[in-house]
């Protein structure tokens, strides 16, 4: 089951995807999903019916991002618009249970993929339970405070509603969702925190983001030589919202900028765009900075390749896949020791700079910038180590040993509840 599932979008829709692609490859897998996913499906080669069945939800769905819309500003609100859609998506498991309860008990086990937010109850949780088939819930993410070191933050986000969140632990069907549950997985350390005691026993910490190798091959191998006579090449990878904190990077990066020692591509589109293409020009640095706009997925790797950094100084990320991108092609991530960016990379393979009050921050990452400036070859060493801890922990078909390892256990073939640490280790022998 996953409402948000389309090969062709970012997000928990990509996510939904991946988790549907990869998991086919190893098991009879049916997918359950919102109506408006099936171009993106039929033209990846699914048919309806045979691969998938798509549940039309949209006359209840729509209205309610409209009015998100209307209340928090474009590509804001996604607390709000989680409480909103409650009953969408309590409609779309009415739905599905309709058409597949009768023959429930022919599948070995139902797997609710998205939404990963945990504010969402499951009925199709209890019902399977009663009928004695295993129903494994997540990824969750989400619990991630506002940092205090920005205040006015989750304002600017649109985000007044998550003064609210810890209701939804009052949500009807929030407890017996998870006592029905056979296992949940945590996608972050946040959401791991957020699972009371008494589920603990049942919750698996798997990071919720995984990489395609297809999609992001390995680049060519970094040499001190590489590095020599040229400016650092910095990639800014994201939506352009004031939580992922682009305009701090620009000034933290301006000296760098127009000293000719570092140039930053800017992927991506959003609010906060027209704003920060008037801070170039005011930090004097736009003969260094190219705006790309928003780019389809796969072509984010043509850019990846040529880069040296990830310049990602988002104060309040759950996931942070675009790390995991970079990594994976050698690109060294630097990006603030906070949230879901700082689990899937770790000293040995990034730079994780603190997260202060913003002046603080600024210049923090600035001190980082140009020490990377300064000396180059330090990249090298997290360079091969980004790399390795990648394609070791986080490609999609090492997701699927995780995924299928919990299935296992769920289904009583495994006695021993998975557990590959929080965050990942580094050591695959520790």
């Amino acid at each position: 089951m996953a409402e948000s599932c389309n090969p062709e979008w970012f997000s928990a829709p990509l996510i939904g995807w991946s988790y549907y692609e990869a998991l086919s490859q190893v098991a009879d897998v049916h997918l359950v999903t919102r109506v408006r996913n099936c171009p993106a499906l039929e033209r990846h080669g699914l048919r309806q019916g045979r691969d998938y069945t798509a549940i039309n939800t949209e006359f209840l769905f729509k209205p309610m991002e409209r009015l998100v819309r209307l209340i928090s500003g474009p590509n804001k609100g996604w607390a709000i618009l989680m409480g909103l859609s409650v009953p969408s998506y309590l409609l779309f498991e009415f739905i599905a249970w309709r058409r597949f309860g009768p023959r429930i008990r022919q599948f070995d086990l139902v797997h609710r993929v998205t939404p990963v937010s945990p504010t969402v109850p499951s009925p199709i949780a209890q019902w399977c339970h009663k009928r004695g088939v295993p129903f494994i819930l997540g990824p969750l993410n989400g619990g991630l405070p506002w940092p205090k070191e920005f205040p006015d933050l989750h304002k600017q986000e649109g985000e007044w509603f998550s003064y609210f969140r810890s209701l939804f632990r009052y949500v009807p069907g929030y407890r017996s969702t998870r006592e029905a549950a056979s296992a949940i997985i945590a996608g972050g350390e946040s959401a791991y925190r957020e699972i009371p005691e008494r589920w603990k026993n049942k919750t698996i910490y798997i990071p919720e983001n995984a990489i395609d190798p297809q999609r992001f091959p390995a680049s060519p191998k970094r040499t001190a030589q590489g590095y020599a006579n040229r400016p650092i090449r910095a990639v800014f990878l994201g939506r352009l919202v004031p939580y992922k904190a682009c305009d701090i990077l620009l000034e933290a990066a301006a000296d760098l900028l127009r000293e000719g020692r570092m140039t930053l591509t800017i992927i991506g589109s959003g609010p906060e765009e027209s704003r920060l293409r008037a801070l170039v020009t005011d930090l004097g640095v736009g003969q260094a900075v190219h705006f790309t706009g928003e780019l389809p997925h796969p072509r984010v790797a043509e850019y990846l390749v040529n880069a040296d950094i990830l310049t990602f100084p988002s104060v309040h990320e759950f996931g942070g896949a675009v790390v995991l991108e970079a990594m994976v092609m050698g690109v060294v991530p630097v990006i603030s020791d906070y949230g879901g960016p700082a689990e899937l990379a770790s000293p040995q393979c990034a730079f994780l700079v603190p997260l202060k009050e913003r002046a603080a921050y600024i210049a923090a990452y600035k001190a980082t910038l140009h020490a990377i400036a300064a000396d180059p070859t330090s990249l090298l060493s997290l360079s091969d180590h980004g790399r390795q801890r990648a394609e070791r922990l986080f490609t999609w078909p090492r997701k699927v040993e995780q995924i299928v390892a919990v299935y296992e256990w769920a289904m009583g073939k495994k006695a021993k509840r998975p557990d590959w640490g929080m965050p990942f280790r580094d050591d695959p022998h520790s």
